[in-house]
């Protein structure tokens, strides 16, 4: 019975992990599942800082209305109900939490798709991250000084004259800010998964060059899904911006492809036209009979 007891009591050997980095269906599920909760707990952390820090961006949203005041234009925010003030900064502690948790979520997307990747692959996408995350903080600010030079042009359209004055819900023009600053942190990211493909030796820059035309319809196509606004300058402004970072991303991939192809012809001429090629001798076996006229054991 006290052997019984020992062996139940005996603590479970863990699972050695396999050397090549395979997993099964239920690993990878499990792996996918405490980064997904990582990220969770990093955007519900975040965004309580972003509670404290609403007073400081509420000001700093508040700087393309002042240069509009300053030019004479009557434009006002306003919290239509008596609980908008509260949904507003959850909201806004929320979009917050998301941003700056932004690297965080990069960071597990790296650490889930690695031990997939061969050596070179994991050195590419470690460019692709290192990129990404600056590149994208890099667009949102873009945003933010696109939405500052519009908003002064498109309320200069509203008739100055008396009994006129423009009332604008804060949370539609918070949203409108959120949408901006987010297609353009996309916009900046896009050229960089391009190149990315690009140095894997999956999509080559001639390629890329010859669907611009669609590529500039799907830029417009992609604005006008992510901003919905009537005034055609942020689409058309926008658009232009996703195009030219298009074009660069093309620019460094054929200049990539002349590279790798000056490199592939200087190793192909290295080669002596007389020296023979290697054979294996080694014969392997096959499911065969040994003689002709030997029937197959059935």
């Amino acid at each position: 019975m006290a052997r019984d007891s020992q062996a139940r009591r005996a603590p479970k050997k863990r699972k050695e992990k396999d050397p090549e980095g395979r997993m099964s269906l239920g690993e990878h599920l499990t792996e996918l599942r405490n980064r997904l909760m990582i990220c969770a707990l990093a955007v519900l952390v975040l965004a309580i800082v972003g509670w404290f820090l609403f007073p400081t961006v509420f000001e700093a949203l508040q700087r393309p209305f002042r240069i509009a005041s300053k030019a004479g234009m009557e434009a006002d925010l306003n919290f239509q109900g008596v609980a908008t003030g509260l949904s507003v900064r959850l909201q806004m502690s929320a979009y917050l939490g998301l941003l700056l948790a932004a690297p965080i979520i990069m960071l597990q997307a790296w650490l889930f798709i690695m031990p997939g990747l061969h050596k070179n692959e994991r050195k590419y996408a470690l460019g692709f991250f290192g990129a990404a995350i600056p590149l994208f903080f890099l667009g949102c600010a873009a945003g933010y000084w696109a939405v500052n030079q519009l908003v002064p042009v498109l309320l200069s359209f509203t008739p100055v004259t008396d009994g006129v004055q423009q009332l604008i819900k804060y949370d539609e023009y918070l949203a409108l800010l959120v949408k901006t600053m987010l297609a353009f942190g996309i916009a900046f990211v896009m050229p960089v998964v391009l190149v990315l493909l690009n140095f894997l030796g999956i999509l080559r820059g001639r390629s890329m060059l010859k669907a611009w035309r669609w590529v500039i319809f799907l830029c417009f196509a992609f604005t006008a899904m992510m901003v919905p606004t009537p005034d055609p300058f942020t689409l058309i402004g926008m658009s232009a911006a996703i195009s030219s970072l298009f074009f660069a991303a093309v620019f460094i991939s054929i200049w990539n492809d002349k590279r790798r192809d000056k490199k592939e012809a200087e190793a192909a001429q290295s080669l002596s036209p007389d020296q023979a090629s290697r054979i294996d001798h080694v014969v392997e076996p096959i499911d065969a009979p040994s003689r002709i006229d030997e029937p197959e054991n059935r």
